[in-house]
């Protein structure tokens, strides 16, 4: 009895148990489909959702494009007023100097755009007799003032027979003022005797004027003690060895502060090869001219050919003609650049360039004019690369003309054919046995460094290779640099021309940069350079430089100018801050995409008069299809405070504000947000 009611109890609470257990599915099941269901209604939602944001994106991304579409309508019209204007200005300005040079040239000057005029003007003064020095350098500044005028005309010309036309007269009037100087040279020594000096019993003389400093010693005394003179109002000086100091001599030093032999080494080897002009757009190079006509090409054309040609063989000539008065030194001297260095020429340095790049590029220059070590010692200046400064200083010896001598009242004086005539002084020549070759110790000569250039690095010097028509940096020994007293010395192992040269980019790279509005049309350009920091104020289409560094820029700082005098003055005076497409070459840099780069400098013009730009070092960064530069509206004069600077991402396409900073870890692309 007892078992079948515990039994009873079993079976309804298993039954119970089932019941309770079948509830719990139930339940689980339909949480089950509840929560599948609201799944379901989400995901279609998100995708709702999804698709509404997308046609939103695209509605917005629609939106943006008419909106950079009318932008862009409204820059391109703005560039295009501002390019008439710019033309307008440009055009009323050529007309202006047009205008202001005929009244000029109205006077009897020559006009150097009418070749008639400028023949006729050379060919009167190559046969006027006058020698009168202080005559003379008149007739040559004048002459100077034609050739800088040729010069500008050469670089807008785009006519190739009219370049050569330009450069024809240009080296004529160039040789005529070296004769000058040679001729009056000359008649200052004939009547050496007449102008002892007390003292030395010799004859020593300084001559200036703006452009040249002639310094002149006649050795009368024949002192075999003489060591030397310097030229203290010149600061100029030499040193010659016993045998010199015993020869009936002159020494001539002539500081011109313009240099001709440069432009000659240019105009000669420029020559060689096909100039090749690079696309502003990154493209192929084009040719300058071909050597041979097209087929089909007309007799017409082959007339003009024949006209270049011609014109080209004349200026060759002309380019000769100089070489052959800087040439007029020993046979030994004239084969100085194939003979091997003497002991101590190198100093164990080798200067090296990178030239050779430019191989496949098509060459501006030949591979002679590059700074390369060759096996003989032979270093050739790559003038891309370094740049003479100061002028050129003449170093010659002659022979001392035949003195007069007064006889009963009469002045007696020997008449010679062939005028005044060179020492031969050299100790390379290689005809001469080695005791003749101990006898001829090099020359030494002292510099008192221009107060009208400012050297960033120790001064180079080169020497003038008349047969080569290059400079070279051999064959100076016993170089000291007494950076206190602005002053250096050498030794040479001839007379020769010779430059102080400093290298073209050593200013490079910019350590940092800013432009900053000072009101409408007018900004301020600072630069904090490798080894120079200088700051130009720009007023409407006038430039002005300022720096603190007061020696050899006290004819520039303060002066205001049109932007292309400023740049060639501060390139005259040592001061590079302008780069072209052969930078790269010297200097290292992180390299951009040329066109996103004009895009940014065009948009920099147009806000230039509101916002202030600046130097980011996350440019080196960003890769070569953008820029990074800091930016800040800046309307006043004042500077921009250090915490109001926003970094913005510059491409072609767009530009955008970053959320880094310049005080960030690490470079991040991530736009601001909002």
């Amino acid at each position: 009895m007892f078992c079948s009611k515990s039994s009873k109890k079993g079976r309804k609470l298993n039954k119970a148990q089932r019941a309770k257990q079948q509830q719990e599915d139930e339940e689980r099941r339909l949480r089950e489909e509840e929560e599948a269901r609201l799944q379901a209604e989400k995901e279609e939602q998100e995708r709702l959702e999804r698709e509404r944001k997308e046609k939103e994106l695209e509605r917005l991304e629609l939106k943006d494009q008419e909106r950079r579409e009318d932008e862009l309508n409204e820059l391109r019209h703005l560039l295009e007023e501002n390019h008439t204007a710019v033309t307008k200005w440009k055009t009323n300005t050529v007309e202006k100097a047009k205008w202001e040079r005929y009244m000029h040239y109205d006077d009897g000057t020559p006009d150097p755009a009418v070749q008639q005029d400028i023949n006729t003007y050379i060919s009167l003064w190559r046969d006027d007799p006058e020698v009168n020095i202080t005559t003379v350098l008149k007739q040559c500044c004048l002459a100077l003032q034609l050739i800088e005028e040729l010069d500008s005309l050469l670089r807008d010309v785009s006519d190739p027979q009219e370049a050569l036309k330009y450069q024809e007269s240009l080296v004529n009037l160039q040789e005529l003022i070296h004769l000058k100087h040679h001729l009056t040279t000359e008649e200052i020594l004939k009547r050496a005797s007449s102008n002892i000096d007390t003292e030395t019993g010799n004859m020593q003389t300084v001559v200036k004027d703006d452009n040249i400093t002639l310094c002149l010693w006649a050795n009368l005394k024949r002192n075999p003690r003489f060591k030397g003179l310097t030229f203290e109002e010149a600061g100029l000086g030499f040193e010659l060895p016993k045998r010199l100091a015993v020869s009936d001599i002159a020494v001539r030093i002539l500081h011109t502060r313009y240099d001709h032999l440069s432009l000659l080494a240019k105009m000669a080897h420029l020559r060689i090869q096909t100039p090749r002009h690079r696309s502003l757009t990154g493209g192929e190079e084009i040719p300058a001219d071909v050597d041979k006509p097209e087929q089909g090409e007309t007799k017409g054309e082959e007339d003009v050919r024949e006209d270049d040609e011609t014109q080209q063989q004349k200026v060759d000539e002309e380019v000769q003609s100089i070489q052959e008065f800087e040439g007029r030194k020993s046979v030994a001297s004239r084969q100085s650049n194939t003979s091997s260095s003497q002991p101590g020429e190198g100093r164990g340095s080798q200067i090296q360039t990178q030239m050779e790049a430019l191989g496949a590029e098509g060459d501006l220059i030949s591979p002679s004019m590059q700074l390369t070590t060759l096996d003989s010692g032979v270093q050739v200046v790559d003038l891309m690369q370094y740049t003479a400064l100061g002028g050129v200083l003449y170093y010659d010896v002659f022979h001392l003309p035949p003195q007069a001598h007064q006889v009963n009242g009469w002045e007696i004086r020997q008449l010679l054919d062939k005028g005044l005539q060179v020492f031969p002084y050299s100790v390379e020549n290689s005809n001469l046995d080695d005791n003749e070759v101990l006898a001829c110790p090099p020359v030494g000569v002292s510099v008192t460094l221009p107060d009208s250039v400012i050297f960033l690095e120790r001064p180079q010097v080169a020497r003038w290779d008349a047969a080569g028509k290059q400079w070279r940096m051999d064959g100076i020994t016993d170089f000291s640099y007494e950076e206190a007293e602005a002053k250096i010395s050498f030794k040479m192992d001839s007379f020769q021309a010779f430059v102080l040269m400093q290298e073209t980019y050593a200013n490079l790279p910019f350590q940092s940069w800013e432009l900053r509005p000072l009101g409408q049309d007018s900004a301020l350009f600072t630069v904090n350079g490798a080894l120079m920091d200088l700051s130009i104020t720009i007023q409407g289409n006038q430039c002005m430089l300022q720096s603190e560094q007061k020696r050899g820029l006290s004819h520039l700082i303060g002066k205001w100018m049109s932007s292309p005098a400023l740049q060639r003055a501060m390139l005259n005076a040592g001061i590079n801050i302008f780069v072209n497409e052969y930078t790269d070459k010297y200097v290292s840099t992180c390299g951009k995409d040329p066109l996103t780069e004009h895009a940014v400098y065009e948009q920099m013009a147009l806000f230039a008069s509101a916002c202030a730009f600046s130097w980011s070092k996350w440019n080196a960064k960003c890769g070569a299809e953008h820029l990074v530069m800091q930016v800040c509206e800046n309307l006043g004069p004042d500077p921009v405070p250090k915490d109001s600077w926003s970094l913005y991402l510059l491409g072609a396409q767009r530009s955008q504000k970053l959320e880094i900073t310049e005080r960030s870890e690490a470079f991040s692309p991530d736009h601001y947000p909002g």
